[in-house]
């Protein structure tokens, strides 16, 4: 089997040239005329075929994904190189086998073709979109062995809700959903010294319209992001039961978010949660029960 990171740059090579041609041509046509160009050793170009096919296949679904991820990018504003690296990433991240292309080996794999083809910044870019991304999808991997000494990160403070609204009998939850597929809490970055209740309730109206009024804390989580030029980041997140009044939700314009909606406690039982948000949403629905039971 060729080795997998020339078939990467031969994939790379020829996704740039499919996407500068205005008029798109056959990208397998151009992949095996680049393949017996520079890997003319290479017997076997499924892994790059597969990959260049996948791409193609998916570039709308690809490209959306991208936007959400890097909302100050859009995409005629990134370089032709980095645009079809992130591709290959995303591709590779999101739709293939886990044990054949862990996500750190697909991260790590666009990062050196970025570092390679791309500008002075490029490396760092594409870590900071693929990362987002990789943290959206719950980190898979993350548990590995880790070498090193890691750094202290910068750290950002966030609040947010399990919003809850009472309309007769009937107690709902509003959540909202990212382009990842799964619903979540309402959040936002609170400012530096701000206080964690006032802050929350803030960053909540601002993202769904609807004023909240913050109750008990029913946990916290904190986990790594990485962004597109600061790096990565601690991210540090308080949340809080929030009521608010019953009327329709306005979800703020947002790279990660698609939509907001209420719904009935019995209905959020097998809604698809991330694992870190689950717990913290299962306490608080067991108290917004203890205490609907109470009144």
């Amino acid at each position: 089997m060729a080795n997998r990171h020339l078939l990467r740059s031969i994939t790379l090579q020829t996704l740039f040239e499919w996407d500068f041609t205005a008029t798109k041509g056959d990208a397998l046509e151009i992949l095996k005329r680049n393949a017996s160009e520079f890997a003319a050793g290479a017997e076997d170009l499924s892994f790059s075929e597969n990959l260049t096919k996948t791409v193609v296949e998916k570039t709308k679904e690809i490209d959306m994904i991208i936007e959400r991820a890097a909302p100050d990018w859009p995409l005629d504003r990134i370089s032709f190189v980095d645009r079809n690296v992130l591709r290959i990433g995303m591709a590779e991240l999101l739709f293939s086998d886990r044990n054949e292309v862990p996500a750190k080996v697909a991260i790590n794999e666009a990062i050196e073709l970025a570092k390679t083809f791309g500008g002075e910044n490029s490396g760092r870019f594409i870590n900071g979109v693929l990362g987002s991304v990789y943290k959206e999808l719950g980190e898979p991997g993350k548990d590995a062995p880790k070498r090193g000494v890691s750094k202290p990160l910068p750290v950002e403070r966030l609040g947010g809700g399990l919003v809850f609204a009472r309309k007769g009998d009937q107690v709902y939850v509003a959540l909202v959903h990212d382009v990842f597929g799964h619903w979540t809490l309402s959040k936002g970055h609170l400012a530096e010294g701000e206080d964690e209740s006032a802050g929350t309730e803030r960053v909540v109206k601002e993202e769904i319209g609807l004023p909240v009024s913050a109750k008990d804390c029913i946990g916290r989580n904190e986990y790594i992001a990485s962004h597109p030029e600061k790096g990565k980041i601690k991210k540090q997140v308080v949340y809080f039961l929030a009521e608010a009044p019953f009327d329709d939700l306005k979800l703020a314009e947002s790279g990660g978010l698609d939509d907001a909606r209420w719904f009935k406690l019995s209905e959020i039982l097998d809604l698809n949660f991330y694992n870190d948000i689950l717990p913290i949403v299962t306490r608080g629905v067991q108290l917004l029960v203890s205490k609907t039971e109470a009144s």
